[in-house]
């Protein structure tokens, strides 16, 4: 048996299978949220990206399936990979939010905000690889 059978398989503990569920269960969230209210997200756009509202609404399709295929054995590795590039993919937004104080949902949000969430965007991205089996760093056995 391989390392990604094994991981796949019964042996998988508990703790990633929760942690899948939540990162899961996130995402479909704010996917959703994305769908039902893009206006919300328009402020903090980078001014570079093309057609905003549509790539808002098109970032909530991509939460939602993600957050789906993660539950879904046969496609986790590819929705593990493709959650982790779009955490990556919105980190200018994060940016741009951060730096331009943006006021969202008539708040504006300070830099005991802003900082933790740049921060946790690398976590982010290993969470989303580490749950859905791409990785088992830094929990791997060594010699093992």
């Amino acid at each position: 048996m391989n390392e990604r059978q094994r991981i796949s398989g019964a042996t998988e503990s508990l703790v990633r299978r929760l942690a899948r569920l939540v990162l899961a269960l996130a995402y479909g969230f704010v996917g959703y949220v994305h769908l039902k209210s893009p206006e919300g997200f328009l402020p903090i756009m980078p001014e570079f990206v093309p057609f905003p509202r549509e790539v808002v609404l098109a970032t909530g399709v991509a939460e939602i399936a993600g957050a789906i295929g993660l539950m879904i054995p046969r496609v986790r590795v590819a929705a593990a990979w493709g959650l982790a590039a779009y955490a990556v993919c919105v980190f200018p937004a994060n940016i741009k939010h951060a730096v331009e104080g943006i006021a969202l949902g008539g708040q504006v949000a300070g830099m005991g905000y802003h900082v933790p969430r740049l921060l946790a965007q690398p976590v982010i991205v290993w969470w989303a690889l580490w749950a859905g089996g791409v990785t088992d760093w830094p929990f791997r056995k060594r010699g093992g």
